[in-house]
């Protein structure tokens, strides 16, 4: 039986075999596939390339927020909470620095990550650091924690 040509509404080409079905012809189907595998490689490249690490990474944590809590005891120990959200869940806490200058005390929380994949969501964290502030006199103190600051008050020498 001789094959019928067929033309819908859009122009494209249809032909119809001898069961009555139009059927798209063979080279439109090859080149849709090579357009879905190429789409579908870029968008597996640009996912990877977010969710993996070749090299592990070191760096701060981002602090949202800080609290300084001062214990009612002498003498006085004071801790401050610092909260914060790390960019994923393989990015841990490796190290907290402490270091004074004046009346100010500096804070560094430093992170780690591995190399590998990980899922690219927020984590939060909650870091407690005690203080060190055996043998400070009173006065206003002013803590940094990675850029974000807070102060409290000593009411008299702590030693």
């Amino acid at each position: 039986m001789p094959k019928k040509v067929l033309t819908n509404g859009n122009n494209e080409n249809k032909s119809k075999k001898g069961n009555g079905k139009p059927t798209i012809k063979k080279g439109l189907i090859k080149i849709n596939k090579k357009i879905l595998l190429l789409g579908l490689t870029i968008l597996i490249v640009f996912f990877f390339a977010g969710c993996v690490s070749i090299l592990p990474t070191i760096g701060l944590a981002p602090v949202e927020e800080i609290e300084i809590v001062i214990l009612e005891i002498f003498p006085v120990q004071i801790d401050v909470i610092a909260r914060g959200n790390l960019p994923d869940p393989c990015t841990e806490i490796s190290e907290v620095l402490q270091e004074r200058e004046g009346n100010t005390l500096f804070i560094t929380i430093k992170t780690y990550r591995s190399p590998g994949l990980c899922i690219q969501v927020l984590a939060s964290f909650e870091e407690i650091i005690s203080l060190e502030v055996y043998g400070l006199l009173a006065g206003t103190y002013t803590v940094d924690v990675n850029g974000v600051q807070a102060t409290f008050d000593l009411e008299v020498d702590n030693i």
